[in-house]
């Protein structure tokens, strides 16, 4: 060992130097940081050490109270679902916050994914969405209907893990601590109770295949996604940071668990009142995984998703708040488009009243409300933009309803006529 005048890789003379051929020196410094950058290569994380700590790294996890603070700023409605999400997920990651500061800890945490259940349109997707962008983790989408058991034309489980590390700019170490949404979960439902002799290979095959990956356990994923083959070169993930939270609306699944409670008879004397007016949240929050079961989810499948959180119906005034309040609102989007062609949109309350009990009626949730503002707006927006007498538009509730069609003004407040 000899000193030399600086390292050739960062320049540094003041730490200790060791020098080979030609000259070439390098200091303890860096040989640590090439230690850790091969030991990282070793375990297939492709990155540089210094990008594997940041990313490792969880900063401080929000609260409960912080998280639930935070959903109500994005997500109308859905009091009782938010504090269960805030706690499941806190309770998450400071679980992964622990194991990584006590690595060698014999507590043993299992983590607890999660499943939502709700009617279309109430927001399961913008949940969940919300909880990652709150916590700066990597977060994926997946649809479980085109999902297939391995061997058969569709997509493996495993290209969900894909996406996830997509999102994470290619970081698995990033991706192993994000969040996967798997939607329409209830689609893989197994097709009946009773055991076929055909594989149902998009139902009970696709949850037998999740079930590893959920749990946790250090899964394959094509690079370029696809099927697997055995030359190809294969990135490993480690799922058990993953928080998976699967969603669906599981439609007459709230029947079951009626006909579950439900304690009436039949016949003359029976007692009316026995009845109970339909209140989805009330009927989740009885929910059983015996009721899930019936529905056609497979018992490993439902022992993987402790947590269920049941989402309720939006009322009309939900709909309403969902309608203005958000930043993205439908209103507000339109109220801009038509800015930047310097007109200004009048959208008087009593057609959002409108907009919300028609929506409210068609019982689409939050989807309908667009498909109801655009079906009233598309003549506005064909024949305004090529126009320049007109300054004002003014949308009421009579133009909801279809029976008039909104009203257009100059810039002296004169009605102008809306060309065929």
């Amino acid at each position: 060992m000899a000193r030399a005048k600086s390292c050739s890789f960062c320049g540094s003379t003041t730490n200790v130097l060791v020098t080979g051929a030609n000259g070439v020196a390098i200091c303890s410094e860096c040989i640590d940081q090439c230690e850790k950058i091969l030991h990282g290569a070793a375990k297939g994380e492709g990155q540089t050490s210094a990008q594997g700590e940041e990313n490792a790294d969880l900063q401080t996890i929000p609260t409960p109270k912080e998280l639930y603070d935070y959903m109500n700023e994005y997500v109308v409605g859905q009091l009782d679902a938010k504090r269960v999400l805030a706690v499941a997920v806190y309770n998450h990651y400071k679980r992964v916050k622990y194991f990584q500061d006590n690595p060698g800890s014999e507590i043993e945490m299992d983590k607890s994914n999660i499943l939502m259940v709700g009617p279309t349109g109430t927001g399961k997707t913008l949940l969940a969405r919300t909880l990652a962008r709150k916590l700066s983790v990597p977060f994926a989408i997946a649809d479980a209907t085109t999902l297939t058991e391995a061997g058969y034309v569709g997509e493996d489980v495993e290209n969900i893990l894909l996406k996830l590390i997509q999102a994470a700019g290619d970081d698995i170490t990033k991706a192993e601590h994000g969040i996967i949404f798997i939607d329409e979960i209830d689609k893989i439902a197994k097709k009946g109770e009773n055991i076929s002799i055909t594989r149902d290979v998009s139902g009970e095959g696709v949850q037998q295949a999740l079930l590893k990956i959920i749990e946790g356990s250090i899964a394959s994923v094509p690079p370029q996604g696809g099927r697997k083959h055995p030359n190809q070169e294969m990135l490993r993930i480690d799922t058990k940071n993953i928080l998976f939270i699967c969603g669906g609306a599981f439609v007459g699944l709230d029947k079951l668990i009626e006909k579950r409670l439900s304690t009436s008879s039949m016949g003359f004397g029976a007692d009316i009142e026995d009845k109970k007016v339909k209140n989805l949240a009330y009927l989740y929050k009885n929910m059983l995984p015996d009721d899930l079961i019936k529905f056609g989810l497979i018992p490993e499948f439902i022992g993987r998703l402790p947590v269920h959180v049941g989402l309720n119906s939006l009322t009309k005034s939900d709909l309403k708040r969902i309608i203005t309040e958000p930043k993205n609102s439908i209103i507000k989007q339109y109220e801009q488009s038509m800015l930047i062609d310097g007109v200004t949109l009048d959208f008087l309350p009593e057609a959002v009243d409108a907009v919300a009990d028609t929506a409210d009626k068609q019982d689409t949730g939050a989807r309908g409300i667009r498909s109801i503002v655009e079906n009233v707006m598309l003549d506005i927006m064909f024949d305004v933009p090529s126009r320049k007498d007109v300054a004002k538009v003014v949308v009421d509730a009579e133009c909801i309803t279809g029976t008039k069609r909104p009203v257009l003004l100059d810039k002296d407040g004169h009605e102008l006529s809306l060309e065929e």
